[in-house]
C-alpha cells in the first residue's frame, strides 16, 4: 500500500536524524533553555527578519493552538476561524475545552476574509446584549488552509489591518507553512508574514521533523508569561533540545524549503494526472494536498493499491478525496498512482 493520506506517515529527514545522533549524549539543560534551542531560535529570527521575535518550540499543531490561543485570550473572549479551520473541525473541541468558543464563519476557500471579522465585529459592538455575548479578540487562520488554498499578501494585510482596527490578534497556524511558502503563485515569505501576524508557527511536524513546531510571537502583549502556559498545557518538553536540534537542521542551508518545494511539484504532477483524467477539484490547490472528485467505482479500485483520505461526497456517483505528497514522496510511487489513474476504466 501506498500512502498518500497524509504528510506525515515518515519519519523524519535523515539530516535531522544524523543531527540527534551525532549530539545524543550531549548534556545540555532541559526545557528548551540549551544552546541548540537557543541557536535555532537565533536562525528562526534571522529568516523572519525580526530579532524582537519571542520563538518558543512545541511538539504539535493541536497543542501549538490551544497553547497560544489559552494564553491570548481571557475567560470571556473567543477566536473567530473559517468553518473548516483545523481548531474548529479537527482538534476534539481542544479550544473550547480550555474555555473559548470557536466563532466560526463561512469562508471561501476555507480563508476567513477581512470583512467578515469587520461584520461580526460590528455586529458585537452595536448588540445592545454584548455583554452577554462572547467577545472576538483573535483570528485564527491557516496557511495553506485546510483545502490547500492560500492567502495573498494582499488578502493577509488587508485582515491584519482589520484585527489592528479592533484590537484583535492575528494568528497563522503553519502546520504546512513550508508547502505554502513554496507553491507556485505564492507571494508571501517569512518576512512578510511576520510583519503581518502578531503570533504564527512553523510546522515541522508535516515537513521534515519527527515533530515539532516553532512558535514565533511578535506582539509584546503575548510574549509576558506564554512559558507559563506551556507548562500548564503539559507543551514544555523536558528533552526540549530535540526540537531544537531539528529545526537547526531544517533551517541549514534552506533544507525546510527545498523538502517543501519537492512536495509541491509531485503534487503539481499529480494534479496534470487528474485533470488529464477529468477530474473536477474540491478546491483550487498549489499546495502539496490535492482534493480530486472522482466516481465511487474508481476510488474503490484506487484503494487497493493507494491510501488517500475521504473527503465529502460531491453525488450520488462521485466523492471528493484528498491526495497528500510530502518532503519524503517518491516520485517513482507518484508515478505508480499516474499510471493507476490512466488504467481506469
Amino acid at each position: 500500500m501506498i500512502r498518500f493520506n497524509c504528510d506525515y506517515a515518515e519519519g523524519a529527514h535523515e539530516m535531522i536524524l544524523r543531527r540527534l545522533m551525532e549530539t545524543n549524549l550531549v548534556q545540555t539543560p532541559g526545557y528548551g533553555e540549551d544552546e541548540y534551542c537557543e541557536q535555532a531560535r537565533e536562525t528562526i529570527k534571522k529568516a523572519c527578519g525580526r530579532e524582537d521575535a519571542y520563538v518558543q518550540f512545541l511538539v504539535g499543531g493541536t497543542q501549538a493552538n490551544l497553547t497560544v490561543i489559552d494564553a491570548a485570550l481571557r475567560t470571556h473572549q473567543g477566536v473567530i476561524a473559517a468553518c473548516t479551520g483545523h481548531i474548529n473541525v479537527h482538534e476534539t473541541g481542544s479550544i473550547e475545552a480550555c474555555g473559548h468558543k470557536v466563532l466560526a464563519v463561512n469562508g471561501r476557500d476555507g480563508k476567513v476574509e477581512a470583512a467578515q471579522v469587520e461584520k461580526m465585529c460590528e455586529a458585537h459592538i452595536h448588540d445592545d446584549s454584548f455583554e452577554h455575548m462572547v467577545q472576538p479578540k483573535m483570528v485564527y487562520i491557516s496557511n495553506p488552509t485546510e483545502i490547500g488554498t492560500l492567502y495573498s499578501k494582499a488578502e493577509l494585510e488587508e485582515l491584519y489591518r482589520v484585527c489592528k482596527k479592533y484590537g484583535l490578534y492575528l494568528f497563522l497556524d503553519g502546520a504546512r507553512l513550508g508547502y505554502g511558502l513554496m507553491a507556485e503563485g505564492n507571494d508571501l515569505d517569512l518576512p512578510s508574514i511576520a510583519a503581518l501576524c502578531d503570533v504564527f508557527y512553523i510546522g515541522g511536524t508535516k515537513v521534515g521533523a519527527l515533530f515539532g513546531e516553532a512558535v514565533v510571537i511578535l506582539n509584546p502583549a503575548l510574549k509576558e508569561d506564554f512559558r507559563y502556559i506551556m507548562k500548564q498545557k503539559g507543551a514544555m518538553l523536558a528533552k526540549g533540545r530535540l526540537l531544537g536540534i531539528q529545526f537547526q537542521a531544517l533551517f541549514e542551508d534552506g533544507l525546510y524549503f527545498e523538502i517543501s518545494r519537492h512536495a509541491d511539484q509531485l503534487a503539481m504532477k499529480l494534479k496534470e494526472a487528474f485533470i488529464e483524467h477529468g477530474c473536477t477539484f474540491l478546491a483550487e490547490s498549489v499546495t502539496n494536498q490535492q482534493f480530486p472528485v472522482f466516481k465511487d467505482t474508481e476510488l474503490e479500485e484506487l484503494g487497493k493499491d493507494f491510501s488517500f483520505t475521504y473527503q465529502e461526497r460531491v453525488d450520488e456517483e462521485h466523492s471528493a478525496v484528498r491526495f497528500c505528497t510530502s518532503w519524503a514522496t517518491k516520485e517513482e510511487d507518484v508515478d505508480a498512482l499516474i499510471e493507476k489513474i490512466r488504467n481506469l476504466r
